[in-house]
């Protein structure tokens, strides 16, 4: 229970009886947002979308309190303290990334202006986050997602909304849209600028862009472009692996924090080189401050499988709150004989609706983060899928056909 203000202006918590397994579903869909959100804001240049991403790190200092409460009070004997310490670990770890995604929107917020124009840098394909409030005379109030079919008809996606009183995480087809509802989309640019005008009632506005002030500004970005990939498919498969209990799948999550690692030494070497070209070298702190936080992003993603790695058993709470969450994250190895291998990403996507394929690792261990359809996919690949719990379960059906 949330019961007023802390000594430091922080709100202070009482403990509640609320179930773990709500509390964590809650942590899981939030940190995942958060990133997302936090690295659109950076490359978007989206004060809008770093304020909201501050709004849930809010909202996850409270549940974090709230879980590391109810789990304590959950442990009766040594092996139930024994099964709840990875437990701890996830908790700890989910407010970690909140943090971190924290201080990403900082940087968007703060004083400290990265160099030149990010977003006029960024990759044609990207595809934009903004945020939209419905408008009285919007055609979708009243509506539900379902009736709406906005996916479907323009490719544009709800990840998420909120009215004053709460947040929905994980907007299904029965999520019905009222006048006040804040709304993060994402889509292609074009295609969302006609959704946000349609939900909002007035035109899509790009952020401003400021004139480039360093000549190899694209190298960097692209280092960022990888660097979010990597730390949100870092978080993904994390929470999987606990789902899962899958070994193979946490070993994934290290191979990612070493190219994380990797990452961050290349942007701070970028930074240096440009260090020279600009008159005052202290506007590059807020890459550093960006490359710290995403190496904190990917720790704390392996921290969320230490319990898988260490071997000790996964607790029923754990595997029954990942489960709760609508989205799934499996992963397809591709055998020689599979139907999939020798087709591309668009054969498989059209052979298993409701799912998409957010990395492939080669044979030879090298990353295809967010595919497009014409990539290849090859008997040796290991395709990382997102989807509905049906769909996911398919792929994993079809792979061994």
């Amino acid at each position: 229970m949330v019961s007023g203000d802390g000594d430091d202006g922080s709100e202070a918590v009482e403990y509640e009886p609320v179930g773990v397994k709500r509390l964590l579903v809650s942590m899981k869909d939030v940190s995942e947002l958060m990133v997302d959100l936090a690295y659109s804001a950076l490359l978007h240049n989206s004060d809008a979308l770093a304020t909201e991403v501050l709004e849930l790190e809010s909202r996850m200092d409270v549940l974090q309190m709230q879980a590391r409460m109810n789990t304590l009070m959950a442990a009766r004997t040594t092996t139930d303290s024994k099964q709840l310490a990875p437990v701890l670990g996830i908790i700890g770890a989910a407010e970690k990334i909140s943090e971190a995604a924290g201080d990403i929107a900082t940087v968007v917020l703060g004083d400290e202006e990265l160099p030149g124009s990010i977003r006029a840098a960024l990759p044609d394909a990207m595809e934009v986050l903004a945020r939209a409030t419905v408008g009285e005379d919007s055609p979708y109030v009243g509506n539900t997602l379902g009736e709406i079919d906005l996916e479907t008809e323009t490719g544009v996606r709800v990840i998420g909304l909120h009215d004053d009183q709460e947040w929905v995480l994980t907007p299904d087809q029965e999520t019905r849209l009222e006048v006040g509802d804040v709304l993060l989309l994402r889509g292609g640019e074009r295609n969302l600028s006609t959704v946000y005008e349609t939900v909002t009632g007035t035109p899509y506005e790009q952020p401003e862009e400021r004139d480039a002030d360093i000549t190899d500004l694209t190298r960097a970005v692209d280092t960022i472009v990888l660097m979010k990939n990597v730390s949100e498919l870092s978080v993904d498969l994390a929470y999987a692996s606990v789902l899962l209990d899958d070994s193979d799948l946490a070993e994934e999550v290290h191979a990612l924090e070493v190219e994380v690692d990797s990452l961050q030494s290349r942007l701070e070497a970028w930074i240096l080189q440009a260090a020279s070209e600009v008159e005052q070298p202290v506007r590059l702190r807020g890459l550093l401050a960006l490359a710290n936080s995403t190496e904190l992003i990917s720790d704390a993603a392996l921290e969320i499988t230490e319990g898988i790695l260490r071997d000790i058993e996964t607790h029923p709470v754990i595997t029954e709150s990942v489960r709760e969450s609508e989205v799934a994250v499996r992963r397809v190895a591709v055998e020689p004989k599979s139907v999939l291998a020798g087709g591309s990403v668009e054969d498989v996507l059209e052979a298993n609706p409701g799912i998409s394929v957010i990395a492939i690792r080669r044979s030879n261990d090298e990353w295809v983060f967010y595919p497009d359809g014409g990539d290849r996919v090859d008997a040796g690949d290991r395709l990382i899928a997102r989807g509905t719990w049906n769909a996911t379960e398919q792929l994993v059906s079809t792979a061994r056909q």
